[in-house]
């Protein structure tokens, strides 16, 4: 009977164990000389990048349990602000980051070198990879929209469209592709045809950002008008909002077995609601705005950074990470 005990524990969800936010602990890292734009890890968990105005990224080592000293590299040969990174979903140690310096660099994470890079034709603010990382999705501030080919390190298409594009997505199967537009409208388009085939009328104000759910039910989209609207990924309906935010959503991101979702502002707190019933289940306090927040893929550690500024009101260029036992 041993055997179908086992068996049964094996097939316990991981969500039914709910983590107690209130007794876990956030660390600081003082990574660049300005602000940090970006926040990002790796398909395991093990490495976290950060994307900074001070042209440069770095990355770091970090022990979801352990407290040993965190290393970091600096990638250095960008000309203006890294604004925004993402990891290879295959590769632990490929990262690419844009720039508005027009080019989009691949990084080898072990020796801190460039690999590749390719010039766009304008200010790249957003990059996402395809979930099996053949392509380099890359959207600039002339709201232009650029494929990259990840193995010939070449622009595959390009589109231009007539609305605000922000933040870009793929779903988890790579055959839909997702444009948060500033009109308060999500555009879902076939991939690769790049066809529409929804236009999701999904808030009031403009939308900022998206977030797709590892396990791919849903996606969730953040909106000027304060609202992260959760929708439905099948249906194409939006299914519940979470109200707890005052300010522009700039951020959101769901941590990896898709029970919680985190979203920040200018508001000076990182909220983190239950996906299922839309309640807060804990709030992280901040000291300025939020540019970027990130669950870990594999542990309930959440990476975040803003405008934090010190006494003298310079840029302190930290980013943190919640969700350690110990200080």
């Amino acid at each position: 009977m041993a055997g179908a005990a086992d068996s049964q524990l094996q097939t316990l969800p991981e969500r039914d164990i709910t983590p107690n936010f209130k007794n876990l602990h956030t660390r600081e890292y003082a990574a660049h000389k300005k602000k940090v734009h970006s926040v990002a890890w790796n398909c395991t968990g093990t490495k976290l990048a950060s994307g900074s105005v001070d042209q440069t990224a770095r990355v770091w080592n970090i022990e979801p349990h352990g407290h040993s000293k965190t290393k970091d590299l600096e990638l250095k040969g960008h000309a203006d602000s890294v604004d925004q990174l993402c990891w290879d979903p295959k590769h632990a140690e490929l990262l690419a980051t844009a720039s508005g310096d027009r080019t989009v660099r691949l990084w080898d994470a072990r020796s801190g070198k460039c690999s590749q890079q390719v010039e766009l034709s304008g200010e790249n603010i957003n990059i996402t990879f395809k979930p099996d990382g053949t392509h380099i999705a890359v959207g600039n501030r002339d709201d232009e929209l650029t494929i990259i080919d990840v193995r010939k390190f070449k622009p595959l298409h390009k589109r231009k469209f007539s609305y605000e594009v922000n933040e870009i997505a793929w779903n988890t199967t790579g055959e839909l592709f997702f444009l948060t537009t500033g009109n308060g409208t999500v555009e879902v388009l076939s991939y690769p045809s790049l066809q529409v085939l929804h236009t999701l009328v999904a808030h009031t104000a403009g939308c900022y950002c998206i977030a797709i759910d590892p396990i791919g039910r849903y996606f969730a989209v953040g909106s000027a008008d304060a609202l992260v609207s959760l929708w439905d990924l099948s249906e194409m309906l939006c299914v519940r909002t979470f109200t707890k935010l005052e300010w522009p959503v700039r951020t959101i991101s769901f941590n990896h077995d898709g029970q919680y979702i985190a979203s920040a502002s200018e508001d000076l707190f990182i909220d983190i609601a239950d996906v299922q019933t839309g309640r807060t289940v804990h709030q992280i306090s901040c000291r300025a705005a939020m540019n970027s927040v990130e669950w870990n893929p594999k542990y309930n550690l959440l990476a975040f950074a803003g405008d934090d500024k010190n006494k003298y009101m310079q840029d302190e260029g930290v980013f943190r990470v919640f969700g350690f036992e110990t200080p």
